[in-house]
């Protein structure tokens, strides 16, 4: 009996060198796990990408509208801004988990996954700020049309109703007032407030100002009133859609504070278990579970994002001028019929 259980046991130990040995062995193996393959590989998509901005730079892009390169250029600004305050944290972040692991691919994961933070896992707190916004904007909305009921124009209106606005619109209408003692015409004011603010709720408000400032028409109090209890309503709608959303969210962070802490205690408390994702292979391996996790929450992210409806009241900044046109000097009418030629007509240029 004896003899029977150490052979037993020597043919269990024969089978995990044999399984030892075929993993040690996946990397020299020949096929899609050989070195000569990845880095043809690497080469190919090297080689791809730089023949693809090669023709991007002979064709060229197509041009975009001023008010598109404006918002490029305030996203480039916010990217900068953002780089500088997170770099420096997330960097700390990746050197600390690349002395722990000895892992290049996860100091790199951890260093993304700590700069894109506020990114994957922010959702609520903008949330919060675009709905202290609409509500910032129902209030003031309300303010202005009772304030319209005293029979005050709308000039005097605004001044009056910016002095009791939330802080979040207090900048913005602060600017605006300005702008107006500074004789610039409603509508363009408004349209630069509504360019401030940025929020596809205060179009609809400033909209209906800029229609009353140049038709100068009645019942300006009812639409007011109408938009101000359509802000409540998204307000209200916001709420209820965040609170259901909120357990989710929390359910996310813990499955990803788990996760890390997870491979971060066999990474130091037992190595040898982990042992194979030092190799070459196992970094790559390590790469897709990476990307897979980094899918995941691109896509909760993208699940838990209220949908908004983009911006109508946007402008291009290119000028449209208005010439008169020119007439061949042969066929210029003479005398009475001179006088009857339209010389304020223009054409667009």
């Amino acid at each position: 009996m004896g003899m029977t259980d150490m052979t037993y046991a020597t043919g269990e130990m024969t089978g995990s060198a044999m399984q030892l040995a075929a993993l040690g062995s996946l990397g020299s193996m020949g096929g899609l796990f050989s070195t000569t393959v990845l880095y043809a590989l690497g080469c190919g998509v090297a080689v791809g990408g730089g023949l693809a901005l090669f023709a991007v730079a002979v064709r060229g892009l197509p041009a975009k509208p001023e008010h598109e390169k404006h918002k490029a250029g305030e996203r480039a600004g916010e990217l900068i801004k953002f780089a500088g305050q997170r770099g420096s944290i997330a960097a700390g972040a990746g050197i600390v988990v690349l002395l722990l692991t000895q892992w290049a691919v996860a100091g790199i994961a951890a260093a993304v996954l700590v700069f894109f933070w506020d990114k994957l896992f922010g959702g609520a707190s903008e949330e919060k700020a675009a709905m202290r916004r609409v509500e910032a904007l129902a209030s003031w909305t309300e303010s202005l049309r009772d304030t319209i009921a005293g029979a005050v124009g709308l000039e005097q209106a605004i001044p009056a109703s910016a002095r009791a606005s939330a802080p979040v619109l207090r900048p913005h209408l602060d600017a605006l007032v300005d702008r107006l003692r500074s004789r610039t015409p409603l509508p363009e004011a408004l349209q630069h407030l509504a360019d401030e603010i940025n929020d596809a709720s205060a179009d609809i408000i400033v909209a209906a100002l800029i229609l009353n400032a140049r038709l100068r028409g009645p019942g300006l109090r009812q639409v007011l009133g109408a938009l101000a209890k359509s802000a409540r309503e998204e307000v209200d709608m916001r709420q209820r859609v965040m609170a259901q959303r909120a357990s989710t969210r929390r359910s996310v962070q813990i499955v990803v504070a788990v996760s890390i802490s997870f491979v971060l205690g066999l990474s130091i408390f037992n190595r040898e278990f982990v042992e194979p994702y030092g190799t070459a292979i196992g970094q790559l391996v390590l790469a897709c579970v990476c990307g897979l996790f980094a899918l995941g929450f691109w896509w909760l992210r993208k699940l838990s994002t209220i949908e908004t409806p983009e911006r109508f009241l946007v402008r291009d900044e290119a000028a449209v001028q208005f010439v008169r046109p020119r007439m061949p000097a042969q066929s210029q009418p003479s005398g009475p019929a001179q006088s009857l030629a339209p010389s304020e007509e223009g054409v667009r240029r």
